[in-house]
C-alpha cells in the first residue's frame, strides 16, 4: 500500500469508528492503533532500519532475500542510504529476479543512489524486459545516474516498443536530467530532452526535460529557442515554465529570447516563473530587458522583486549609482532596498561618496540585525569602506548575524578589482583576527578565504599554528563546519592531502525506537510564524531518526523563537539555527535518509555539511528541486501555508512549532 493510500484507509477507518460509536454504546477502536506507523509492531523493520542508520552494509544483504517482500523491499531501500558498492550484484538480482516489482523498484532506486558504473549493463539489459511501468521508469533514471556515455546514446534512443509508453518517457528524461547533473551529455541527449519539453508528453517528462536543459552547465540552446520558448509561454504546468524560462537563459543567441524574457517577467501568473525569468536574463540582454527588470522592482511578490535587485546587482554597468539609491530609498522591502544598493556602490558613480555615506547611516539606524547585515554585505562593493565594516564585523556584543555577514563584506572587498593590493596584508590580518574569534561563522568564513588561491592571503599569514590553535578549541560535532574549513584551511598551507572529515558514529546518537513507535503516520506539526501558520506532515516510516529528532526537538521548545535564516527566491526557506545565521548546531549528528521522495513543491529537506551530518536545521522548497533528490533527507511535507512560505523572508520569526493533536 502506498503512503498515501495508507493514509486514506486510517482516516476512513477513524470515521467509520466515530459513526459507529453515535449509534451504539460500545468500545471505539484506539485511533493510534489505525494510524500506527510500521515499525510500532514490527522489530524486523526496526532491525533494518538501526543497520542503515548504522551503516552495516553486511547486516542489510541477508533481508534481500528474506521470503517476505516487505522485508526485501525495506532492505534495498535502506542500502539507498547506505550507497555502498558491495551492495551493487546482490540489488541487481533483486532487479533482475525479484517476483514483487515494488521490490525490482527499491533495487532500482538503491542502484541510481549507488551511482555505481558496473551496474550499467545490467540496467540497459532490464530497461527492455521489464514488464512493469513504473519498474521501468526507475531502471532508467537510475541509468542516468550510473551510465557511461556508451550507456547515455542507449537513454537517447528509446527502442521503438517502448517509444509511446508514458512511463519509459518519464524515465528517459528523468535519467538523461540526472546524467547531465553529472555531466554526461551529448547533442543527441540535448536534442530528445528539447523534443520531451512538448506537450504531448507526460509532465513528468517535461518537468525532468525542463530541469536538465536549465541545470547543464555549457549549453548552447539557441538552435532550440523556438521550442523551448513555446513551453515557457505555453506549458499548464508553472514548474515546466520555470525550467524552460531558466534554460531560455542559454538561447540568448536567439533574437527574440530576450523579448520573451521580459514579457514572462511581467505578465506569468506565478511568482516562480516570474523569478526565473530574471534570473534567466544576463549582461548581454541588458538593454533589452532593463526596463522590465526595473518593472519587477516593485513586483507584489517580494521574491521577484528581490531578483529584480538581484539582476541589477549581477549585470548593471556604468549607470548612474544615484537613480538606484533613489528608487531604492522608495522601496519598501528592506532586503530589496540593500540589494539595490549594493548596485549603487558597485557602479563606481561620480555619486560613489554620497551613495556610500547613505548606506552607512542607514545600517547606523537600522534595527534589524539581519538588515544590518545586508546592509554590510552591500558596503561589500565599496573597497573605500574596509575600516567601517571591519570595526562593524567585530564590534563587541552585537547579534552574531552582522558579525557573520560583515566577515563576508570584507572577503568580498578583498575579492573586487578596485580593492588595493596595498591593503591585502591588513585584510589577512582581519582573517586571522576572525580565526582566532571563537565565533565558528568567522572561523569558517575566514580560514575559506585564506585557502582561496585568487587571494593568495596565506602568504601575509605563513605560519599556519593561529589555524591548528582555532580547530583544537572547537567541539565536534557541533563545529563540524567550522571544523572542515580549518581543516582544509590547514592542508593547503601545509600542501598535505586532505583530511577525511570525521563524521559522528551512529553510537553516537542512535534512533530513539521508543519515541518512533509513539508517532503516528501522518502526524502533523504546526510552524507557527510571524507571516502566518504552516503545517508539515511527518514521515515517520521513511525517516524515522530525522522525524524523532526533530520531534524531540520541537517539545523541547528548541524552535521557537528562531528565525528563518536563509530565503532563496524559488528555491527554499531555511530556518532552525540557533545562532540565527546558519551557522549554528545541535550537539549531535543524523544520519542521512534517503527514501524514495522527491523534493517536489512544499518539501521539508534536513540541512547537512555532508552525508551523515544532518542537526536541528531544516527548509522548505517553493518548488520541485530535483536536483536535491537523493542528497538530502526528506522528512516532511507542507499540507497547507504554501502561500505562508512564498511570503516568508530573511528574518522572518519562528513564534512556536507544536505538534497537532
Amino acid at each position: 500500500m502506498t503512503y498515501s493510500a495508507q493514509c486514506r484507509a486510517a482516516m476512513l477507518a477513524v470515521a467509520g469508528s466515530a459513526l459507529l460509536s453515535a449509534c451504539a454504546s460500545q468500545p471505539k477502536p484506539a485511533a493510534t492503533r489505525a494510524f500506527a506507523n510500521h515499525f510500532a509492531a514490527d522489530s524486523v523493520l526496526r532491525r533494518i532500519a538501526t543497520s542503515q542508520d548504522e551503516r552495516r552494509t553486511a547486516a542489510l544483504l541477508p533481508y534481500l532475500s528474506s521470503s517476505q517482500p516487505q522485508y526485501r523491499r525495506a532492505a534495498a531501500e535502506a542500502l539507498a542510504s547506505v550507497q555502498d558498492k558491495a551492495a551493487t550484484t546482490p540489488l541487481l538480482a533483486r532487479l533482475r529476479e525479484d517476483p514483487d516489482a515494488a521490490v525490482r523498484r527499491a533495487a532500482a532506486y538503491a542502484l541510481g543512489q549507488t551511482a555505481d558504473s558496473t551496474a550499467e549493463a545490467g540496467l540497459v539489459q532490464r530497461s527492455s524486459v521489464e514488464p512493469d511501468g513504473v519498474v521501468r521508469r526507475y531502471v532508467l533514471e537510475a541509468l542516468g545516474r550510473c551510465t557511461s556515455r556508451a550507456g547515455l546514446a542507449m537513454l537517447a534512443r528509446l527502442p521503438p516498443a517502448l517509444a509511446t509508453d508514458t512511463a519509459a518517457l518519464s524515465g528517459q528524461a528523468w535519467g538523461l536530467y540526472r546524467a547531465s547533473l553529472r555531466g554526461v551529455t551529448s547533442e543527441a541527449a540535448v536534442g530528445r530532452l528539447v523534443q520531451l519539453l512538448g506537450r504531448g508528453n507526460p509532465m513528468s517528462a517535461r518537468l525532468a526535460a525542463a530541469n536538465a536543459l536549465a541545470r547543464t552547465r555549457g549549453l548552447n540552446l539557441t538552435p532550440y529557442a523556438a521550442a523551448i520558448s513555446a513551453a515557457a509561454q505555453q506549458d499548464p504546468h508553472y514548474a515546466v515554465r520555470s525550467g524552460a524560462v531558466a534554460a531560455l537563459g542559454k538561447a540568448a543567441g536567439a533574437a527574440a529570447v530576450p523579448g520573451h524574457l521580459a514579457l514572462l517577467s511581467r505578465r506569468d501568473p506565478d511568482y516562480r516563473v516570474r523569478v526565473s525569468a530574471l534570473r534567466a536574463m544576463n549582461a548581454g540582454m541588458y538593454a533589452p530587458v532593463k526596463e522590465a527588470a526595473w518593472d519587477a522592482l516593485t513586483d507584489t511578490n517580494a521574491q521577484v522583486a528581490l531578483a529584480a535587485a538581484e539582476f541589477f546587482l549581477l549585470h548593471a554597468t556604468r549607470e548612474p549609482g544615484a537613480s538606484f539609491l533613489e528608487k531604492a530609498n522608495r522601496l519598501p522591502q528592506w532586503r530589496v532596498r540593500a540589494t539595490l544598493l549594493a548596485a549603487a556602490l558597485r557602479q563606481a558613480s561620480p555619486e560613489q561618496a554620497a551613495i556610500r555615506r547613505a548606506v552607512q547611516e542607514r545600517y547606523t539606524a537600522a534595527p534589524d540585525p539581519y538588515e544590518k547585515g545586508y546592509l554590510l554585505k552591500a558596503l561589500g562593493e565599496d573597497p573605500a569602506t574596509f575600516s567601517f565594516v571591519q570595526e562593524a564585523t567585530f564590534a563587541p556584543n552585537q547579534p552574531v548575524v552582522i558579525g557573520t555577514y560583515g566577515m563576508e563584506a570584507l572577503i568580498a572587498m578583498g575579492r573586487s578589482p578596485g580593492f588595493p593590493k596595498a591593503s591585502y596584508p591588513e585584510l589577512a590580518l582581519a582573517l586571522r583576527r576572525g580565526v582566532l574569534s571563537r565565533d565558528v561563522a568567522l572561523i569558517g568564513t575566514a580560514a575559506e578565504a585564506i585557502r582561496d588561491p585568487k587571494l593568495q592571503l596565506h602568504q601575509w599569514l605563513p605560519n599556519p599554528d593561529f589555524l591548528v590553535q582555532a580547530r583544537n578549541q572547537l567541539t565536534l560535532p557541533r563545529d563540524l563546519e567550522a571544523w572542515q574549513s580549518l581543516q582544509q584551511t590547514i592542508d593547503y598551507v601545509q600542501h598535505r592531502p586532505a583530511t577525511t572529515t570525521p563524521v559522528a558514529a551512529a553510537a553516537t546518537h542512535p534512533i530513539d525506537w521508543e519515541l518512533v513507535r509513539t508517532i503516528p503516520v501522518g502526524q502533523r506539526v504546526a510552524v507557527r510564524t510571524d507571516k502566518g501558520d504552516i503545517i508539515l506532515r511527518l514521515l515517520v516510516e521513511q525517516a524515522p531518526g530525522s522525524v524523532a529528532s526533530f520531534v524531540t526537538l520541537t517539545r523541547q521548545g528548541f524552535y521557537n523563537g528562531k528565525n528563518f535564516h536563509r530565503v532563496v527566491p524559488n528555491f527554499v526557506a531555511q530556518g532552525g539555527c540557533p545562532r540565527g545565521d546558519g551557522w549554528g548546531s545541535s550537539d549531535y549528528n543524523l544520519r542521512s535518509e534517503f527514501a524514495d521522495l522527491r523534493y517536489g513543491e512544499g518539501a521539508v529537506g534536513l540541512a547537512s555539511a555532508g552525508k551523515d551530518t544532518e542537526s536541528c536545521q531544516w527548509f522548505i522548497t517553493h518548488a520541485p528541486t530535483p536536483h536535491l533528490d537523493g542528497r538530502y533527507t526528506i522528512f516532511a511535507q507542507v499540507v497547507q501555508g504554501m502561500e505562508v512560505v512564498s511570503r516568508l523572508d530573511i528574518g522572518d520569526r519562528i513564534e512556536r512549532v507544536e505538534l497537532l493533536p
